[in-house]
């Protein structure tokens, strides 16, 4: 991969930035693409190369940490959490969320917070 500041990694880093910086809001790979300066073809290759993850799985894992971020800094619904980093669906952030993590947000984020008081 080309290293210089106009190269893919330059570019890629770019869409990362904007994923980012923008969990909550729906990607759309033309859309990166045009961040990167790129075809979406070619986006989307280099972006798999670079991550070893679609941008849509990478989008959904930044998402997922945010979530887990906010369940044990803010404890509260659930629902909120979900809306608050982009889900349209409590059920489906619930099963994306025990997919990611081993089990459902509550569960997990009340473990963490008693693992936490026990360190």
């Amino acid at each position: 991969m080309n290293l210089r500041a106009d190269g893919h990694l330059s570019r890629i880093g770019r869409a990362i930035a904007w994923i980012r910086s923008h969990p909550h809001q729906p990607v759309l790979v033309g859309d990166l693409a045009e961040i990167a300066r790129m075809s979406s073809a070619a986006f989307y290759r280099h972006f798999k190369a670079a991550t070893a993850m679609s941008p849509i799985q990478y989008q959904k894992q930044i998402r997922l940490l945010e979530a887990r971020h906010l369940l044990i800094a803010q404890p509260g619904s659930v629902a909120r959490v979900a809306f608050a980093v982009g889900y349209e669906s409590a059920s489906q952030f619930s099963r994306e969320y025990a997919r990611q993590f081993g089990s459902p947000p509550a569960r997990d984020a009340a473990r963490l917070l008693q693992k936490a008081k026990w360190q």
